[in-house]
């Protein structure tokens, strides 16, 4: 089972709001997860970032794979793999 650290949207049309979450790959992006551990809010300048560190690096030492713009939010946040 290939995981992977992704963004699931939420909000409104033109007004999105994204959850961090560890998912298995070949899950839907809105469908089941197995843990969420941070939100994103893009609608604010800066934007508004809120990411459990610990959580995140667990999921990295296990294996998880982040996507691209995770992978970036990671980095803001301060988070190395």
């Amino acid at each position: 089972m290939a995981v992977k650290i992704r963004l699931k949207r939420l909000g409104e049309k033109k007004n999105p709001f994204y959850r961090i979450i560890v998912a298995d790959s070949r899950s839907p992006r809105n469908g089941r997860f197995i843990d969420e551990i941070g939100t994103y809010d893009p609608n604010y300048d800066p934007c508004k970032l809120n990411i459990d560190a610990e959580a995140a690096k667990k999921w990295l030492s296990n294996g998880a794979q982040p996507t691209e713009v995770v992978g970036k939010l990671f980095k803001m946040a301060g988070i190395e793999k």
